[in-house]
C-alpha cells in the first residue's frame, strides 16, 4: 500500500467496478478496462484529452451540463449545442451542426437537466452516427441508480459493438462528495494512451479510500445502500410534488421523474427564470434557472432546477412556499434588480440546489454556495 499505485487504478475496486456494472448497468467489459479517477468530471477531462486533438469538433446536449462544456473548451475543442426532445439528443440535428465531430457527450440515462431519458431508437441512431462519423461517445451515467420505476435501463456501452463507447461513472453522487472516486470504462483501443496520460501526469488516486470502496461494494453494502437512498429519494421527489402542485397553482408545473434526484420546475412562458431565481434567493431558496444551463438556444422555455434528495417534507412546502412568492413578483414586476443572496425566514436556507464536487448534486445539508441544498 506505500508503493506507486497502479496508474489505472486499485486492482480489486476496478474488479469490483466491472462487476457492479454489468449486474447494474449491463455493461461489457473486464477490470482491465475500468480506470479509477478523481470523480467523473477528471474522467472527462482526460478522454477530452486523450481521444481528440485540440481544433476538433464535439457534440454536447443543450441544455446541458457546463461541467462538462468546460472540460471540451479546455481541451482546445470546437464544441457544437445539439438540442434535446422527448428521445433525448437529436442526432440528426448534431449531424447538421457538426458533421465531423469526433466526440460525444451524452447524459442518456437522465439527460440532465430535463431528465429525459433517451429512446432505444435513438440511443441505435447514435451509436449509428458514431460508427459513420469515427466519434466517441461519451456516456456520462451520472445518478443511473436511483431509478423509481424499473430497474436501472441498459447502459449505452451494452449496446455498442463497435468500441466508441466510453462510459463515465462516479461514487460522489451515490455515497458523499468528498469521497472523490469515479471511474471510466474505457474501449480497449483507448486504454494505452490513457494509461501513458495518467502515468505521465501523476493522477493515481489515494489507494486507502479505493481500498474501502473496494471492501463496501464486494461486501454488498452499496447495493444496499442505494437500495435504502433509492426509497427515500422516492419518497422526497413525491413530497416535492405534492408541494408544487399545493403552493404554486398556476405559477410553476412538474411532474414525476423515472429516476434521479432534480426536477425541472417550468414557469409561464413569458417569465425570466433568472429573474424569480434571484428573487428567490433573497428569501433564502437557491433554485438554478434552467437558462443557466443553455449552450446555445437552450431548453426554449423557462424553469428552475429543483433538488430534493435532502429535504425533508416540510421544509420541501416552506420553501416551496417562499419560491411562489418570488415567482409572483418576478411576474408583477418584470424587472431584474440585483438582490442579494441573504438567509430566508428565520435565517436558514433552503436550497433546491443541485451541484456537488461534479456540478450535480442534490440538496445536502448546510450548503449557502453552488455545492448543495440545506435542510432545516
Amino acid at each position: 500500500m506505500a508503493g506507486y499505485a497502479d496508474s489505472l487504478g486499485y486492482r480489486p475496486l476496478r474488479e469490483a467496478v466491472a462487476r457492479y456494472a454489468a449486474v447494474a448497468r449491463g455493461v461489457t467489459c473486464t477490470a482491465d478496462q475500468v480506470v479509477i479517477v478523481g470523480g467523473s468530471q477528471q474522467g472527462l477531462d482526460l478522454v477530452a484529452r486523450v481521444a481528440t486533438d485540440p481544433g476538433d469538433s464535439a457534440w454536447i446536449e443543450d441544455p446541458g451540463y457546463h461541467g462538462a462544456l468546460g472540460a471540451l473548451v479546455a481541451a482546445g475543442l470546437r464544441v457544437a449545442g445539439v438540442p434535446v426532445d422527448a428521445d433525448g439528443v437529436r442526432v440528426a440535428a448534431g449531424r447538421v451542426a457538426a458533421p465531423a465531430a469526433r466526440l460525444m457527450y451524452v447524459t442518456l440515462s437522465h439527460q440532465f437537466p430535463l431528465g429525459v431519458t433517451m429512446s432505444l431508437s435513438r440511443r441505435l441512431e447514435l451509436l449509428t452516427a458514431a460508427r459513420e462519423m469515427r466519434a466517441w461517445i461519451v456516456e456520462d451515467d451520472y445518478d443511473s441508480e436511483f431509478r423509481y420505476v424499473s430497474r436501472p435501463l441498459t447502459a449505452l456501452q451494452g449496446l455498442d459493438r463497435d468500441g466508441r463507447v466510453v462510459y463515465v461513472g462516479t461514487f460522489s453522487k451515490v455515497m458523499f462528495p468528498a469521497l472523490r472516486i469515479g471511474f471510466v470504462i474505457a474501449p480497449p483501443s483507448l486504454l494505452p494512451a490513457i494509461a501513458a496520460a495518467r502515468q505521465f501526469a501523476g493522477m493515481q488516486q489515494a489507494t486507502l479510500e479505493q481500498m474501502v470502496l473496494a471492501d463496501f461494494i464486494s461486501d454488498g453494502h452499496f447495493e444496499r445502500h442505494v437500495r435504502r437512498m433509492r426509497a427515500m429519494y422516492a419518497e422526497r421527489q413525491q413530497d416535492l410534488i405534492d408541494a408544487v402542485r399545493v403552493e404554486c397553482v398556476d405559477l410553476m408545473d412538474t411532474a414525476p421523474a423515472g429516476s434521479g434526484m432534480h426536477l425541472v420546475g417550468w414557469l409561464p412562458p413569458e417569465a425570466d427564470d433568472a429573474d424569480v431565481s434571484r428573487r428567490a434567493a433573497a428569501r433564502g431558496v437557491d433554485a438554478i434557472p434552467l437558462s443557466a444551463f443553455a449552450v446555445g438556444r437552450g431548453a426554449g422555455r423557462p424553469g428552475v432546477v429543483l433538488g430534493y434528495a435532502h429535504v425533508d417534507r416540510a421544509a420541501m412546502f416552506a420553501a416551496t412556499r417562499r419560491l411562489a412568492a418570488a415567482i409572483r413578483e418576478s411576474m408583477a414586476q418584470r424587472t431584474v434588480r440585483p438582490w442579494g443572496l441573504g438567509t430566508g425566514e428565520n435565517g436558514v436556507r433552503v436550497e433546491f440546489h443541485h451541484s456537488n464536487a461534479d456540478g450535480r448534486n442534490a440538496c445536502r445539508p448546510g450548503a449557502t454556495n453552488r455545492t448543495g441544498g440545506a435542510t432545516q
